[in-house]
């Protein structure tokens, strides 16, 4: 069974790059169907659908990000990556990230999620 475990700082300071990392285990996650996501929930709000990379590499972002994010595989690790840049108090939020077979998953029953990290953007 696939488990997934976000990892990276709990507090970014605005105008800098936030960087979290997803690592997968209890594989196999090459398998050419799966969308590997990141979610995000800022407080009070609903669940957010960010970006997501396929087993193969390629990537797709939420319009309203785009410019900012980008998501990479490190294959070597098992880990998949998010970098969000030029960040402000905003995206406060816990992310999370996420396999399933569906690319915009926004339900915690779809697929397979992370626990989240709770990141705080703030001087």
């Amino acid at each position: 069974q696939v488990q997934l475990q976000e990892s990276g700082p709990g507090l970014v300071k605005p105008s800098q790059t936030l960087s979290l990392t997803c690592t997968v285990s209890g594989g196999p996650f090459t398998a050419n169907y799966y969308y590997w996501s990141w979610i995000r929930q800022p407080p009070g709000k609903g669940l957010e659908w960010m970006g997501a990379i396929t087993d193969a590499g390629s990537a797709f972002y939420n319009p309203p990000l785009k410019g900012r994010i980008s998501i990479s595989w490190d294959t070597s690790k098992n880990q998949f990556t998010l970098q969000l840049r030029s960040v402000t108090p905003e995206d406060t939020a816990v992310y999370y990230c996420a396999r399933a077979e569906e690319m915009e998953v926004t339900s915690p029953l779809t697929g397979s999620w992370g626990q989240g990290i709770q990141v705080t953007v703030s001087s």
